[in-house]
């Protein structure tokens, strides 16, 4: 039985506060208007007698003598097939001029998949972007963020990353995207003609800040729905830093006391509790998460960088428009390389990187005015083709081609005793082309 309340007590930002009984933490309600519109809110806190709910859109035409009614039922998504190629709001509305979405109802902000039909993960989310194929491997079911600082091209790697995959499902939860981004995306999808295998749920910034807080509910529910119905899915979140922002707006507006820097003590769970949706399931699908985590003033030691850290597994650095080979780790791609990948993968990944760590302090040396050996001449060569042939974000390569790249670099830069891998690997994969002067 469903009961009205007429009575709103108090009004704060997207807060309202009613008295009422028997209600549950995050049950849905609905506020009906004077005007004939209908507004939909949560629970959020229960004093007593005392629930505060927040509400979904602006307060902004609400009245203290409209009524409130409980539905019986948590905040819920439309998941089908019918969702591929839409584009919804945080509060699982469509935003793209199309029709409603039919489909099943489901629950958002369930628990995480069960444990016990957890999966060690053992496959490769194939991106075709060499920095993360050959020297950091994406492993099926995996969390990880990508750190950068606001301004970086973190949405356009999103995006090349969309195109790329091999996942048979893409969920994209932009969060605090400007009207530009949020376009971006679209024209993105609709260009490299993955839109039919892409669910967009958007909040923009000019949408209330509970919306943000539902963007990543709504893109993990139907993301484990695709996945027990046997699709790998990537799940794509920009930006986390607005998500933590959007908590801590609402903690302050319910005068909680604040921890480190105003965010609220509950942020690791918060993050957590989205993260751990990552799973590989037993004869079935996955779901492989990036979020993007913005470090105000590229500090990592923020809220959310610092908690996103040890929640995740590994992360992608973003700097200068490129993924860092040193600040970046997958502590997964041991799982896949060299087992699931070619033989020569490990081998051939770390010396390149120990190369390109060397020929950093050659620059150094250069830029001092210091002479140069015929070593570091060897090692400037190297570092340039690196960056243009490896940390390009723009590079469309598969695995194996971006191996062989590899393998033609080494080779046009140095002798195959000078590259510090052993005999067998050497003997097996050194390609035979005309190399410049040594």
């Amino acid at each position: 039985m469903k009961i009205v309340y007429d009575r709103i007590n108090n009004m704060r930002g997207n807060l309202i506060t009613i008295t009422a009984e028997g209600v549950s933490l995050g049950e849905l309600a609905r506020i009906d208007l004077k005007d004939g519109r209908n507004i939909y809110a949560s629970v959020l806190r229960i004093d007593g007698d005392q629930v505060t709910l927040q509400v979904f859109q602006t307060t902004r035409g609400i009245s203290t003598s409209d009524q409130v009614t409980f539905l019986n039922r948590q905040m819920q998504a439309v998941y089908g097939d019918t969702l591929l190629g839409r584009r919804l709001s945080g509060t699982g509305l469509p935003i793209d001029g199309g029709p409603q979405v039919i489909g099943e109802s489901i629950d958002i902000g369930s628990t995480s998949f069960n444990p016990v039909k957890r999966i060690v993960p053992r496959d490769m989310v194939r991106t075709n972007i060499p920095m993360i194929d050959v020297f950091n491997c994406l492993v099926k079911s995996q969390k990880i963020p990508i750190f950068s600082v606001p301004g970086e091209p973190y949405n356009a790697l999103l995006m090349r990353i969309a195109n790329q995959t091999d996942a048979d499902v893409v969920v994209i939860g932009g969060m605090g995207l400007t009207f530009k981004e949020y376009q971006a995306f679209i024209e993105n999808a609709e260009t490299a003609g993955t839109i039919n295998k892409t669910v967009m749920f958007i909040h923009r910034a000019t949408d209330p800040a509970v919306e943000c807080l539902l963007v990543p509910d709504m893109a993990l529910a139907c993301a484990e729905r695709f996945a027990t119905d046997g699709k790998n899915v990537l799940v794509l979140l920009t930006d986390m830093t607005a998500f933590a922002d959007a908590i801590k707006e609402i903690a302050i507006t319910m005068d909680q006391v604040p921890s480190n820097r105003g965010y609220p003590g509950s942020l690791y769970s918060d993050l957590a509790s989205r993260y751990e949706k990552a799973v590989s399931i037993e004869d079935s699908g996955s779901i492989t998460v990036i979020g993007v985590t913005t470090m105000p003033g590229d500090d990592v030691t923020h809220p959310v960088p610092d908690n996103t850290g040890y929640i995740t597994e590994g992360q992608f650095y973003l700097h200068h428009g490129k993924i860092d080979p040193f600040g970046s780790l997958s502590r997964l791609k041991q799982l896949v390389i060299g087992k699931v990948t070619r033989d020569d993968h490990g081998d051939l990944a770390n010396a390149m990187i120990r190369l390109y760590a060397e020929s950093k302090k050659a620059r150094e040396r250069q830029a001092m005015g210091f002479k140069l050996s015929k070593w570091d001449e060897k090692l400037l060569t190297y570092s340039y083709l690196f960056e243009e042939r490896m940390m390009n974000l723009e590079v469309n390569y598969t695995l194996e081609k971006a191996l062989d790249l590899g393998w033609e670099t080494l080779a046009e830069c140095f002798q195959a005793s000078e590259v510090g891998i052993k005999e067998s690997v050497i003997s097996k994969y050194w390609p035979e082309i005309a190399q410049i002067s040594k």
